[in-house]
């Protein structure tokens, strides 16, 4: 089944674009606050929902693993007409991010990291504990409206509390299944390729904030280490979704980077 996607702006099918990949929620959504900006710029943009999400409705079969969601993006690259792209991912897009540059490094022209990491860690594992666990005990709804405390500081979502009851609606709404939702928690948990770092060649922005409650910012630190072509940009507030509680910030710091990769 072809996945759902988006394609903004009018540069040339062939032309390098800047493709976004999204976290676990997996909807092109989530970039609303990035796409104005980077059509600005002059970028064509293509976004997606990720199989299993969204408008990409599936029953993801199991030990589906990022490598799979990997092949996802190349489907959305070949039905746009996108023969590279600079990939912008966000958590568990991120890590789909790395997973391409290795099956196919021609592909990526760069990589952008947003609060990624290259191999499992203990604190992300109890937040995932966790959260499975509200899924098990109370369903979507319990699950769903504990994902602020892990995407937003608690400072942001208090003052932006209409907007993020809004979004834990539609999440509600939206909520892709349990089997689901636990296939794609299965696959970034079990994702590893921190020995393969040194094979990724393509110049790479790893963004972070430091108050992540979900993925210590650590781990953006190991990948800026271990990538050979990589930047550290450190953000010190903004939550594991500082693409949205900072977006000033984070476009400016991401306008940067691809500016310098035409």
């Amino acid at each position: 089944m072809a996945l759902y996607h988006e394609v903004h702006g009018k540069g040339r099918p062939g032309a390098p674009s800047v493709l976004l990949s999204s976290g676990l929620g997996g909807s092109a959504g989530f970039w609303r606050p990035q796409i104005p900006a980077l059509l600005e710029a002059g970028w064509r943009v293509v976004a997606y929902d990720q199989r299993g999400t969204g408008r990409s409705p599936a029953d993801l079969p199991a030990g589906y693993a990022i490598a799979d969601m990997a092949r996802d993006v190349a489907e959305v690259m070949e039905a746009t007409g996108t023969e590279r792209c600079h990939l912008v991912g966000h958590a568990l897009g991120g890590l789909v991010g790395l997973q391409l540059a290795l099956d196919a490094p021609d592909s990526v022209a760069s990589l952008v990291l947003v609060n990624a990491w290259s191999q499992p860690n203990p604190h992300s594992a109890r937040c995932f504990e966790a959260r499975l666990a509200l899924l098990a005990a109370g369903g979507a709804r319990a699950y769903v409206e504990a994902q602020p405390i892990f995407l937003y500081p608690a400072d942001w979502a208090a003052a932006h509390a209409a907007q993020v009851q809004a979004e834990v609606d539609h999440a509600i709404e939206h909520f892709p299944g349990e089997a689901n939702m636990r296939a794609r928690i299965g696959a970034l948990r079990a994702f590893d390729v921190d020995a393969r770092l040194a094979e990724v060649g393509a110049p790479t922005l790893v963004a972070c904030a430091q108050d992540d409650v979900l993925v210590p910012w650590t781990m953006s630190l190991r990948l800026a280490e271990r990538l050979p072509r990589a930047t550290l940009d450190r953000s010190a507030h903004g939550g594991h979704a500082h693409s949205v509680t900072d977006p000033a910030g984070f476009n400016a710091t991401l306008l940067a980077f691809l500016a310098r990769q035409r």
